[in-house]
């Protein structure tokens, strides 16, 4: 069951979640991002009640300084996912998939530089791989792919933030996004766009945002007590190799010499850490950690 429950969460990022938006496109970004915020945060508090009141749902208390850092980690969700809509809502698709891609290897970076993890030696080459491919790309297009970088980047920094912080993954969710509430209430009581519409088909699609948001989160959390780490970080790219497919041959976006190239060799990067992965690692190696900890709200 732990893959089914694993696929389950990857193919709804990579298919059913930019599919979905894509359909809420009478709405602006920042709109459905507020949306999605009071849907989710009422879903995932129903959710956290009904476990509290059967005692399945660990509370972290007492509260440490550490989870403070829960307003820094929710910021970067809230960016991470309006980055995310933006790409949606202007056709790029392919940007959003690269900046997935990336995360990973960013991930690992990061690892090193803030945590002081060590890289094993093809780790440190994936990386390198990796940052050649957007390099090339850069020369090469005479742009650097600032969307999927920052994609990549804010999201790798959410994961850096809740790898410090520690909590469930419900608790963390709900709390990030009521965190996130009053702006998103600000934002309806201001935006002319209605928050509840009176077409009931958008207005389904926008309250189905509280769904297709936790959902996954729970399938991902029944995946990763049932599956090995390295098996859960592998079936990671499951997600955006879905977005690229749908890219390409549902939306028709044209992948440029350039990107080519760059999501070439960030493949070989892909691959080369994919075997370092199943050379076995102790469970205690931090790094993977980092890498494979795709949080289902990122999407």
């Amino acid at each position: 069951m732990g893959l089914v429950y694993a696929l389950a969460a990857y193919l709804s990022w990579g298919l059913l979640v930019p599919v979905h938006f894509r359909m809420l496109g009478a709405f602006s970004p920042n709109h459905i991002l507020a949306e999605r915020i009071v849907w989710s945060s009422l879903f995932a508090g129903a959710l956290a009640l009904a476990l509290a009141t059967r005692k399945r749902l660990h509370l972290p208390l007492p509260l440490r300084p550490r989870h403070a850092l829960l307003a820094v980690s929710a910021v970067m969700i809230g960016i991470n996912w309006l980055l995310y809509l933006y790409a949606i809502d202007r056709g790029h698709l392919l940007d959003a998939s690269l900046g997935y891609y990336i995360n990973p290897l960013v991930s690992v970076a990061f690892g090193r530089i803030v945590l002081g993890e060590r890289l094993r030696p093809l780790q440190a080459v994936a990386v390198g791989i990796a940052a050649a491919g957007v390099a090339v790309a850069v020369v090469w297009a005479g742009e650097l792919p600032i969307l999927s970088l920052s994609l990549a980047v804010s999201f790798a920094l959410y994961g850096l933030v809740r790898k410090i912080v520690g909590v469930d993954a419900l608790v963390g969710f709900l709390t990030e996004t009521l965190l996130l509430l009053p702006a998103a209430i600000a934002w309806l009581i201001l935006s002319p766009e209605p928050f509840l519409p009176a077409e009931p088909k958008n207005l389904a699609l926008l309250m189905l945002t509280g769904l297709t948001t936790a959902l996954p989160l729970i399938w991902f959390a029944a995946a990763a007590v049932r599956l090995r780490l390295t098996t859960l970080g592998l079936l990671q790219y499951v997600a955006p190799t879905c977005l690229l497919c749908l890219s390409v041959l549902a939306y028709g976006e044209h992948v440029e010499p350039p990107r080519a190239a760059m999501f070439a060799l960030i493949w070989v990067a892909l691959a080369l850490y994919s075997v370092d992965a199943l050379r076995g690692r102790r469970p205690a190696d931090p790094v993977p950690e980092i890498r494979s900890d795709p949080d289902p709200m990122r999407v």
